[in-house]
């Protein structure tokens, strides 16, 4: 068993980046897919200067008394973790303050989007430190936890997900005072052959790290919502049932919500409906927590989307005049495409206020959706035919798979353009496609269609 008050005590911080280590650290040697960090332990030990190295197997020519083995090095950097998340419990306790609180959150879409809004809410009461961008997997959380300040008052940890199990492995390390599930949608689904149920019971896995007052925070409006709530004790559910009104003028939403018997008004610099679910389980949190409801509602007026999760940009054309560019590119699934492309299909002739010109256009340009398995030609085919459905002009696809979502168009309405990959794609846009007034829609697979890229591109 790892003595880690010990180890911590000898160290100064702690890396699995041999890259990043200097002296008096302890390296965490994880083997990875690509890359088996125990290649550099020598050299960390030996000419980094690195205090300790925690390490699955002997390393030749470094001195025993500075390699600490164990059976897995990813369970050593979570319970290490969880001893940091203890003692911050503990600290919190012994200076004469309410305990500092730990939330854990899930699900299939918008996890990074609703972290990041509750650090923006509740960081106008405490101190808050969150898990920064989406290191959401068993070696991102262990990072997260250990690299809490000695000062965190509440702790937000996303926790992400792609078989059985993992989640299950993870959440007991956090120990969560509130665990949230925003969602659960067909990501992921290649590797989960039950379909739907079993992606819940895998995102429920996230309340067996609850104590016995610890909250269930459940999206009342997501697929399989009972499987999620036979899974946990004291469940909170929010959705639609607490939409007492809602409006969007330009880009902006208005709604007036009903928060544990409060009546709250807001106003979001965002459109679409998932953010106003974002917004309401932001807003449960904060009343589980006791904290001011309004304040938190009135200090969401200035948070803005992600780069990557639906942030707008207005780029001007090389050849004069402006375009706007909506970025949804960090990911794709089903859901948050369809949502997406509801959102593009509501602007006013494609113009948010603002625009230059009367009259642009809608493009959606649209990459592949990945680790959707065999489903794949039906689910790209069924967006094909809500795209048919819509006011969207023009079409682009990127990626073989995004030949069966071109395919459900109808010529004489759509004017369409494919690309196997995304080599030349900024170009096209820019030096063909592109019109004064015109906004473009980018969405796909992160990996799988690269977007960002282009996004990158179109801005610089």
């Amino acid at each position: 068993m790892l003595n880690i008050p010990q180890i911590l005590s000898k160290i100064k911080n702690i890396s699995t980046d041999s890259r990043t280590v200097a002296p008096g650290d302890l390296f965490i040697a994880i083997a990875g897919e690509k890359f088996d960090a125990h290649d550099f332990a020598r050299d960390v030990i030996n000419n980094k200067g690195a205090a300790l190295a925690i390490v699955q197997r002997p390393i030749a020519d470094v001195p025993e008394d500075k390699q600490i083995i164990v059976p897995d090095t990813k369970i050593a950097y979570l319970q290490i973790g969880e001893y940091i998340r203890r003692q911050l419990v503990r600290r919190s306790l012994g200076e004469g303050g309410s305990k500092a609180k730990v939330i854990a959150l899930t699900g299939s879409a918008g996890k990074t989007t609703t972290k990041e809004m509750l650090k923006f809410a509740l960081s106008k009461f405490a101190r808050v430190y969150a898990t920064e961008g989406n290191f959401n997997n068993d070696i991102g959380v262990a990072k997260t936890l250990c690299a809490m300040p000695a000062e965190t008052e509440i702790a937000i940890v996303e926790i992400g997900m792609n078989h059985a199990g993992e989640i299950a492995n993870i959440v007991p390390h956090v120990a969560p005072d509130i665990a949230i599930v925003t969602n659960v949608y067909p990501m992921h689904i290649e590797f989960f052959p039950e379909g739907l149920p079993g992606i819940a019971r895998a995102k429920a896995e996230i309340f067996a790290g609850l104590g016995q007052n610890g909250a269930a925070v459940i999206n009342a409006d997501s697929n399989c919502v009972e499987i999620l709530t036979a899974a946990a004790r004291n469940v909170v559910l929010y959705g639609k049932k607490d939409l007492i009104s809602v409006s969007e003028t330009g880009n902006q939403t208005q709604a007036t919500l009903n928060i544990s018997g409060q009546q709250v008004d807001i106003t979001l610099p965002l459109i679409g409906e998932h953010n106003i679910s974002n917004a309401l389980c932001v807003l449960t949190v904060v009343s589980q927590l006791g904290l001011d409801v309004r304040r938190a509602a009135a200090a969401l007026a200035d948070f803005g989307a992600l780069p990557g999760r639906g942030k707008v940009h207005r780029l001007r054309l090389p050849n004069g005049g402006e375009y706007t560019l909506i970025d949804e590119s960090y990911s794709a699934q089903p859901e948050s495409l369809k949502i997406a492309i509801r959102n593009l299909d509501s602007m006013n002739a494609g113009l948010p206020p603002g625009a230059s010109a009367k009259g642009g256009r809608k493009i959606a340009v649209v990459g592949k959706m990945a680790e959707i398995g065999d489903k794949s030609a039906e689910m790209h085919c069924e967006i094909g035919r809500i795209l048919a459905q819509t006011d969207i002009d023009v079409v682009v696809g990127i990626c073989p798979e995004t030949r069966d979502i071109l395919a459900q168009l109808p010529d004489s309405k759509f004017e369409k353009h494919y690309f196997e990959d995304n080599t030349g794609l900024e170009d096209f846009l820019i030096g063909n496609l592109l019109r004064d007034g015109d906004a473009v829609l980018i969405k796909g697979s992160h990996y799988g269609s690269r977007l960002f890229e282009t996004v990158e591109k179109l801005i610089k």
